[in-house]
């Protein structure tokens, strides 16, 4: 990745933008190509963050989403948003003819191990927005399945490889962290910057005052597990409730597996382990990482305005696991906001659309939970209990998300700094 200097004195632009990962180097891009003086403050180094530790597909097939977007969100809302995520996709297609990024065009299954009503449902309303799904038997997977939603034509790439191209010419602060924003004017610790439209693309937005985004999002934490000598699938494969996910990357299977609300008890890369010990005897696990994700209360990212009553604050958060085609989404629909462009996803995506939904109770349970434990050490973003996590021999928030090494050190937000007392040590297996 390239490397940039960080903030030293004071500067103007017509747009900043907080957050330098998939969705805030998009917008730049998107707005740079418009003329828009834009700069991004990145508190660390560039896609140092959940953009590195993607799965990368590049899809509009979330799972078996459709079939419920009808019917709580309504028939229209539910189009808007599987077209949104098609024009992000067609928009890699054109970008990334032109960048070396290991772009590969794959088809994308949903699957159930037991329930084909669901699938049946899913293609229904599928049938009902005009897209062409069809079914399939995932015979390339190592097991028997219900059935299965089949997406042609989506695509996987090497996101980095994507975004060192579209940050080279971008105006970038790196090692610059926001430490307060007030009246268009973002302070840093070596400098301020004022802008006539602030975008936060901080992952969890870093506001707490404004949007009841506490209440509106909460985080999940994911294991993938790459195996050498793995079959060839051919395609991406998910689990529509929450099991196992597969892809190729080269000469290595992907799995992916235990996915939990962050601070609550997870089997980690347990699963993926034994499916591959199970299904694919004579392979060796060459790699594992984690990554963590903000998930909404009805399964639709939050990107416009920040709140109602924040006119030139905007934001782009919630990407439900799907932060590759969402990140490209928002970036659009953000560029049109600020230049004032009429959009007609807009009130789809919208941060202010009602938080009415059987979640928020969920997530204000465990924010009311974690605030009441009597344990320490406690969270620094709103004060709740940290719980050890170890599996990943870290502090980890279960309100909302935070997450600090073993020392207290910061690994996640909405938190933005480290413990201010170290925590007490625990035991590392």
């Amino acid at each position: 990745m390239p490397r940039f200097a960080a903030l030293r004195g004071d500067t103007r632009a017509d747009v900043l933008i907080v957050g330098g990962g998939i969705a805030g180097l998009l917008t730049a891009y998107f707005l740079g190509s418009r003329g828009v003086n834009c700069v991004i403050a990145e508190a660390q180094t560039i896609c140092g963050g959940v953009t590195q530790n993607t799965t990368a597909k590049i899809t509009s097939q979330h799972g078996f989403l459709y079939d419920k977007l009808i019917r709580t969100h309504g028939a229209e809302a539910a189009k808007l948003y599987l077209q949104a995520n098609q024009a992000a996709l067609a928009r890699y297609h054109e970008l990334c003819a032109s960048i070396s990024c290991d772009f590969e065009q794959k088809d994308a299954f949903a699957y159930s191990l037991d329930d084909p009503r669901k699938v049946e449902r899913e293609l229904r309303a599928l049938e009902q927005l005009g897209y062409p799904a069809r079914f399939s038997d995932c015979a390339a997977l190592p097991f028997a399945i219900a059935g299965a939603v089949c997406f042609p034509g989506q695509a996987q790439f090497h996101p980095l490889r994507f975004l060192c191209e579209i940050a080279k010419d971008l105006h970038i602060y790196e090692h610059t962290e926001v430490t307060e924003l007030q009246d268009g004017i973002a302070r840093t610790p070596h400098g301020t910057i004022r802008a006539e439209a602030i975008i936060i693309t901080t992952h969890f937005p870093m506001l707490n005052k404004h949007g009841s985004y506490f209440l509106k999002l909460y985080q999940q934490r994911a294991y993938v597990t790459a195996l050498r000598g793995g079959a060839d699938v051919g395609g991406m494969y998910i689990d529509g409730d929450g099991g196992l996910s597969f892809r190729n990357c080269g000469d290595l299977l992907l799995i992916g597996s235990g996915s939990s609300r962050t601070g609550k008890q997870s089997n980690g890369w347990q699963d993926a382990e034994d499916a591959a010990a199970r299904y694919y005897p004579t392979a060796q696990i060459a790699y594992r990482w984690a990554t963590q994700d903000c998930m909404t209360l009805d399964g639709i990212p939050y990107v416009g305005r920040y709140s109602a009553r924040t006119p030139n604050l905007y934001v782009a958060t919630g990407f439900n696991k799907w932060g590759m085609t969402s990140a490209m989404a928002a970036a659009e629909l953000l560029a049109d906001l600020v230049c004032g462009k009429e959009n007609e996803y807009a009130a789809v995506f919208s941060p202010s659309r009602s938080i009415l939904h059987p979640q928020l109770a969920v997530n204000a349970f465990d924010a009311v939970s974690g605030l009441l434990r009597p344990t320490a050490p406690r969270c620094p973003h709103l004060g709740c209990a940290l719980v050890w996590n170890p599996r990943e021999h870290s502090w980890d928030c279960p309100c909302h998300g935070s997450r600090f090494d073993a020392d207290g050190r910061l690994l996640n937000n909405p938190a933005t700094g480290d413990l201010k007392k170290k925590p007490p040590q625990r035991k590392k297996h």
